[in-house]
């Protein structure tokens, strides 16, 4: 049996590269283009926060958005444990940025930003009878 070269080749071909491919998989760059590397100075990046500055940014934005932020919610927003959240909490309010609340009914400490307590607790009960108006107006339209 006389076996052909060329569908030896063809069969072949993806096992051996043909020396074509060879020379051109050499890659070479046009002299006023450079390689996409970073060398020296990284001071340009931005730096990571640590868990304490998220946590104080989400707080703080919250409360400029008119929300109290639980500290239950901490611990599996940034999947910390729960004494570890604690403790986070009790360095931001003795810094002074923010101030805590007790809700009226659970009893869980809310959090805000220093001087929004008021101020987010006026939101909260404007919201509170929106949504009662909303729900009442609802139930007229569905009797009728």
């Amino acid at each position: 049996m006389k076996i052909n070269k060329n569908w030896i080749q063809k069969v072949f071909r993806f096992f051996v590269p043909s020396p074509k491919i060879a020379a051109n998989h050499k890659k070479t760059l046009p002299e006023n283009r450079r390689p996409f590397r970073r060398t020296g100075d990284r001071s340009s990046r931005p730096k990571t926060q640590s868990t304490e500055d998220r946590i104080k940014d989400f707080i703080l934005r919250n409360s400029r958005n008119g929300y109290y932020t639980k500290v239950s919610t901490l611990s599996y927003k940034f999947e910390i444990p729960e004494d570890k959240a604690w403790e986070i909490v009790g360095g931001l309010l003795t810094d002074g940025d923010l101030e805590s609340i007790h809700d009226e009914f659970t009893g869980e400490m809310k959090l805000c930003e220093a001087g929004k307590t008021y101020l987010i607790m006026n939101l909260e009960q404007q919201r509170k009878r929106q949504k009662s108006q909303e729900f009442k107006m609802n139930k007229k339209q569905k009797s009728k």
